[in-house]
């Protein structure tokens, strides 16, 4: 029960990043590439196609993902699982 409301609630704020995203690219207020960068992380692993573009990003900017996995790594030590 537990994992199928941590897996609702990565989806519904994956969904809602990416709706903030696709937004944030035209209106100046918003940052979308930012919010479609959080929208992948999160929709990643249950949508082959989310899969697909992280890939394709942790290739192009390997410093980014490297820094990422850092700070992945600090927060799993400080909140645990």
């Amino acid at each position: 029960m537990r994992e199928k409301a941590k897996k609702l609630l990565r989806l519904s704020l994956g969904l809602i990043f990416l709706i903030l995203g696709i937004a944030g690219l035209f209106l100046p207020v918003l940052q979308g590439i930012l919010f479609l960068l959080l929208a992948l992380y999160l929709l990643a692993p249950d949508w082959p196609w989310a899969r697909k573009w992280q890939k394709k990003l942790q290739a192009r900017y390997p410093g980014l993902t490297n820094r990422l996995r850092f700070w992945k790594g600090r927060l799993k030590g400080i909140y645990g699982k």
